[in-house]
């Protein structure tokens, strides 16, 4: 995707072939930065603190943090040591462990010797598969635009779509295009007029820092909202559809993604706005049908909710300074909660876009397009 007019991935093997590189998210859209990764330890504080985040890119970069762990030791115990490590950083997104899966068992089958350039091997299929599963959804999720827009009543074709998504779930949440903001950027790109409200996501606020980051760098029309604007923008008509990620999906349909959206989806309901989930299907989890029940959600931490990070603005002018600073919103005494996701109702959900096109919120659709799921 672009960054000032360059091209760039969230992951990368670096020239070296031992080291992984990636965009530090947690000072964005300030600060452009990137970092190495050269150990397991590197890939698994990366993604337990959000240098990297959203459910496809925490798969790849898990997958890489193994080659990592046995570029040090091939042994089978070390390999176990690293799958633990990893899978801890981030507990409720099912890429994951999909991906330490993978690796898992290629590794395991061939000798100690063979390991990291397997390891390799698979964690670069990996990321492959991602952009690839994630520009099918583009496709798919363009069509549906598409669609809405030709059933506009008389007039109003020539109107801006007006789409509202939540957290972030663009190029910046995968290794490139994203699922949500997929859709988007293809049809952006092949001129079909429209506009995005961007949920500003608190308490990480990765809508008003990557979304907008991303949105920008393409520019793609958007503003930014509070979450608590999105019912209100509904009711009077001015969204077109709400479209999403996911961190996980269950076999029944419903959907676990960034804390809010289970709001979003009920006033979507409310106002007969179609609600779309867009998931590659690495990120539906085959083994469990109740979320509500069955899915963990990460609970992180206190500093989250009680304090926010910002650029200085110079007194003088509008610009920004490249330092960042924390502050503090709340009393120092005050507790806080941070689940990190809600779990919306199957019922609640119109569509799920996959990779293989649009597929019901139920077991007997997503079937359909994945036979080979048990």
């Amino acid at each position: 995707m672009n960054i000032d007019g360059n091209p760039w991935r969230t992951i990368w093997l670096e020239r070296d072939g031992s080291s992984v590189g990636v965009i530090d998210q947690t000072k964005l859209p300030h600060v452009f930065t990137t970092i190495s990764l050269s150990t397991c330890k590197e890939a698994a504080d990366a993604i337990s603190s959000m240098v990297v985040r959203g459910a496809p890119l925490i798969g790849v970069t898990g997958a890489y943090g193994l080659m990592l762990a046995l570029q040090e030791d091939p042994s089978q115990s070390a390999l176990e040591r690293a799958y633990r490590l990893l899978i801890s950083t981030r507990p409720t997104a099912i890429n994951l462990r999909w991906a330490l899966d993978r690796v898992s068992l290629r590794v395991g089958a061939v000798k100690e010797s063979e390991r990291v350039a397997v390891a390799r091997e698979e964690a670069s299929l990996i990321a492959m598969e991602d952009v690839a599963m994630c520009e099918s959804i583009a496709s798919y999720g363009f069509d549906i635009f598409k669609k809405l827009i030709k059933e506009r009543p008389a007039g109003q074709e020539l109107e801006p779509l007006n789409v509202l998504t939540h957290c972030n779930a663009g190029w910046l949440a995968a290794v490139d295009w994203g699922t949500a903001l997929a859709p988007i950027y293809k049809a952006h790109r092949s001129d079909m007029q429209l506009h995005v409200w961007v949920d500003e996501t608190r308490p990480r606020n990765q809508g008003a820092s990557l979304t907008t980051f991303e949105l920008s760098r393409e520019g793609v029309p958007h503003t930014l909202v509070v979450d608590n604007a999105g019912g209100h923008l509904m009711q009077h008509g001015k969204v077109d559809a709400v479209i999403v990620g996911a961190d996980r999906v269950t076999k029944s349909g419903d959907v676990c993604n960034k804390i809010g959206t289970y709001l979003k989806a009920l006033a979507a309901r409310d106002n007969g706005v179609p609600f779309y989930v867009a998931v590659p299907s690495s990120t539906i989890d085959w083994s469990i049908a109740d979320g509500l029940s069955e899915i963990p959600i990460e609970s992180r931490s206190e500093r989250e909710v009680n304090e926010i990070q910002g650029a200085l603005i110079s007194s003088n002018s509008n610009v920004c300074r490249s330092e960042l600073v924390g502050v503090q919103l709340s009393p120092f005494e005050t507790r806080a909660h941070n689940p990190a996701f809600d779990v919306t109702p199957a019922e609640l959900v119109t569509g799920l876009i996959t990779e293989r096109g649009l597929a019901l919120a139920n077991y007997e659709s997503l079937k359909r397009l994945f036979p080979e799921e048990n």
